[in-house]
């Protein structure tokens, strides 16, 4: 009871440092881990260690997946390079970087300070999407952060997982690549092939308890399964989110589409905060594990690998950003407006804040890996640097740099909506009955105000005059239940009735968020 105590208290301290972080415009997750971090050495502090596979299952595996799920490959097509360059070049670099600092300043072996460049490479967006989704910062560069993010984890994972491999074992790293390369290409096969078998035996399911549910479970599913086959789970879950997004709305319900959305976004929350909450908590058993005598070194250590994985980034983005512009304008080709803007390479350098990923592999190096201790304390100061560091000053380098949003999403849904409302039109046009020209007044005006880029789910006058009436119906029925006309059984079928009746009527981006 002691432990589901200090649950419930961190949650709810969370969601008030939640509510503060929107106030003053920082990413959350920077509050919830310096709180963490401080809670951690009150003396009636609770001990909660992360298990490292426990930790990358119950934290990463959902929160990977809904943000998969809502990636396009369109927008990974037409970032391609800004995307690569990031997720693959820039994690290549800074591992290397942060290799060399390990070996020449703190001396430890080659092995473990590959293992430590590649726990620290991947940047986390979701503390600066915490901020960007506040500001709405041009398109693009929210679709590259979210590419990157993606894609990131994997790439690090796969160079740490040689590392591992060659410092627990015989093999050598050149050896444990081709072993790599075989767990990355069956990633691809076996998240594509579970995800297409997922929405095959999910088909008949109509009630939308159990269809949440068996997501959770195919979700965590998916997951253990990969890592019981030697595969990259993030991957995996990478290509079965992507895969589900393409193939589950055809055969999905409306009923079950909304009720597993709203489940999802909560649950995402909550674990996103338990997540930046805990490993605050972790600051006072990192400096238990290391003798008085080393963390001195340590924390120089972990100083100079703070500072390198900033410099990296912010170098290897303008430099990238820089030679993409040079030869864009030297072979007079299109400019891109990935690469069009040298404003947005300040920014998204700026974007490098660690997270949850880079703290839970520190913790699971095995117990007699090489300097294990110092590449655990040296992980965490990293993220809680960057969260501090760079996330406390996003929002008002994104003021200064002045970014704005492009409207290239509104512009969007424009054009989307004014097609299928044409669609919705042409269905009845054999039709000459009042209730077909009652219909088609209303969707003609809804087709003229989506013509409107600016806001092209605005509410229509029918709209407005719908939900008035839902209003009208609910404080009637409160009031027979107040009268005690009807019971409660009564009262709540026919509220779940009107809820629907509100759905139904109220414009069509009424209940979506405000953030890009």
């Amino acid at each position: 009871m002691v432990l589901f105590g200090w649950i419930l208290a961190l949650l709810l301290i969370a969601v008030l440092l939640t509510v503060l972080a929107r106030q003053i415009a920082v990413p959350y997750p920077s509050l919830l881990a310096l709180v963490g971090a401080g809670i951690a050495f009150l003396p009636f502090a609770p001990t909660i260690e992360i298990e490292p596979d426990l930790a990358l299952a119950l934290f990463v595996a959902p929160v990977l997946l809904d943000s998969a799920f809502d990636t396009s490959p369109r927008d990974l097509k037409r970032y391609a390079w800004p995307v690569t360059s990031l997720a693959l070049i820039a994690v290549l670099i800074t591992t290397a970087a942060v290799a060399f600092v390990g070996t020449t300043v703190a001396g430890i072996p080659l092995v473990a300070a590959i293992a430590l460049g590649a726990i620290v490479a991947p940047p986390d967006a979701a503390a600066a999407a915490a901020v960007l989704g506040q500001l709405r910062p041009p398109r693009r560069i929210v679709a590259i952060l979210q590419g990157e993010s993606l894609l990131n984890d994997a790439t690090a994972l796969l160079i740490y997982r040689m590392a591992v491999i060659a410092a627990t074992t015989t093999l050598v790293l050149a050896n444990a690549a081709p072993i790599v390369v075989l767990s990355l290409i069956g990633s691809l096969i076996v998240g594509h092939v579970l995800a297409r078998l997922f929405v095959f035996t999910t088909t008949r399911l109509v009630e939308p308890a159990s269809m949440t549910v068996l997501q959770f479970v195919g979700t965590f599913g998916v997951w253990i399964l990969a890592e019981h086959l030697g595969l990259s789970a993030i991957v995996t879950m990478v290509i079965f989110a992507i895969t589900l997004a393409r193939y589950a709305p055809q055969r999905t319900s409306a009923r079950n589409r909304i009720s597993s959305y709203s489940v999802w976004e909560t649950a995402v929350f909550v674990l996103n905060v338990l997540a930046f909450v805990l490993m605050g908590l972790q600051a006072r058993p990192i400096l238990e594990h290391l003798s008085s005598e080393g963390r001195i070194d340590a924390f120089i250590l972990a100083g100079l690998v703070l500072v390198t994985v900033i410099a990296v980034r912010f170098a290897w983005v303008h430099l990238s950003g820089t030679l993409t512009r040079l030869v864009t304008r030297w072979r007079s080709l299109p400019v891109n407006e990935a690469v069009d803007n040298a404003r947005a390479d300040v920014l998204i350098s700026w974007c490098g804040m660690r997270g949850l990923v880079t703290l839970a592999t520190a913790f699971a190096l095995p117990a007699d890996f090489p300097a294990r201790s110092e590449i655990v304390l040296t992980a965490f100061c990293v993220v809680l640097g960057t969260l501090v560091i760079q996330g406390m000053t996003l929002t008002p380098l994104l003021r200064w740099l002045n970014l704005k949003d492009d409207g290239s999403l509104e512009r969007e849904v424009s054009v989307g909506r004014q097609a299928v409302i044409r669609a919705a039109l042409e269905s009845f046009d054999d039709n000459a009955s009042e209730i077909a020209m009652s219909l088609r007044v209303q969707y003609t005006s809804a087709h003229i105000l989506a013509a409107d880029p600016e806001n092209p789910q605005a509410a229509s006058e029918f709209d407005n005059l719908r939900l008035r009436a839902v209003e009208y119906q609910r404080q009637a029925l409160i009031r027979l239940r107040a009268d005690g006309i009807i019971g409660d059984e009564a009262f709540h079928r026919l509220e779940e009735e009107i809820d629907w009746s509100e759905l139904d009527a109220s414009p069509a981006g009424r209940f979506q968020p405000l953030t890009t």
